[in-house]
């Protein structure tokens, strides 16, 4: 005797339910001439006929009806279990690996990190911080966080959030020291912080109003890349420091800090989710680009 297969016990089972051909090949999506020679091929692998058909009615044989009772609960197990391994395949699962600078983790990525690691329970987020362009595939990252002058051309980018803005700021006491600067170019005689890149590359302070785009250089007695710092160092009357506005803001709202050279100082857009372009995604990656655009929206 053959082994039966799969879709000849399911359709026996369809039949037996039902009683009747052809509704039963209307839930199984065929036609009844498919469905009646599926019984038949199913009873001769078995070498026992299951049902009792006329052109009236349909009726289980004591084979049949033993065979059925057993066949049920298994059938409903084996539906069971697709319907579960289907729900796991919708429910992402696994790690996202993040690679980005310190600032868009503090300012961008850590506000929405409870809110997406909720939505989704079985995903597991690994954040890197990290200044130093990276390719984030050869290091096995799912997707990295960067400014849009620095994305690689062959990347996917999706906005993270809002345009941001860069002020120069300094504590009253500084101000009332050194002066307040009138244009950029004062900066190069006032202390200011600087940040330093792993490359060794130090990134010169931007300026911009009504469309005349101005770098400078300026110096201090601080050197890091730490943004809290940065601010502490103005805060206690160090040196001016040029910071993104959700981080400056509160403290400039609160008096602690004041914003100089306000007209030079232009919004830009805020930093980019970037991953390869590809046909198929991991699935904790799909939900947190979901995610992001459902922000946006």
């Amino acid at each position: 005797m053959s082994r039966p297969d799969l879709a000849g016990l399911d359709s026996f089972a369809a039949i037996a339910r039902h009683r009747n051909f052809r509704r039963a090949a209307v839930e199984r999506g065929v036609s009844a001439s498919t469905l009646s020679q599926s019984l038949r091929e199913l009873e001769t692998r078995m070498g026992v006929r299951l049902l009792n058909r006329t052109t009236r009615s349909v009726a289980l044989t004591d084979a049949g009806a033993a065979l059925l009772a057993r066949l049920q609960p298994a059938l409903a197990e084996i539906e069971g279990a697709v319907a579960e391994a289907r729900s796991a395949q919708l429910q992402p699962q696994g790690s996202l690996r993040i690679n980005a600078p310190e600032p868009a983790v503090e300012l961008v990525l850590a506000p929405m990190i409870a809110e997406f690691l909720t939505a989704y329970p079985q995903v597991r987020l690994e954040v890197t911080c990290e200044t130093a362009f990276i390719d984030i595939v050869a290091r096995g990252f799912d997707a990295g966080v960067r400014w849009g002058e620095s994305l690689a051309q062959d990347m996917v980018a999706v906005s993270l959030g809002p345009p941001q803005r860069s002020m120069v700021v300094a504590s009253p006491a500084l101000l009332a020291r050194v002066g307040a600067p009138e244009h950029p170019r004062d900066l190069l005689e006032r202390p200011c912080v600087r940040v330093r890149f792993p490359s060794g590359a130090e990134p010169p302070w931007e300026f911009e109003k009504d469309g005349q785009a101005l770098q400078l250089s300026p110096s201090g007695p601080l050197v890091c890349t730490n943004l809290q710092m940065q601010l502490r160092a103005a805060l206690d009357g160090l040196c001016f420091v040029q910071a993104f506005d959700a981080a400056a803001q509160p403290h400039v709202e609160a008096g602690r800090l004041v914003e100089v050279l306000a007209d030079w100082s232009e919004s830009f857009p805020g930093p980019f989710l970037y991953y390869p372009s590809r046909r198929t995604m991991p699935s904790p990656l799909r939900a947190f680009v979901d995610f992001l655009q459902a922000r946006r929206a």
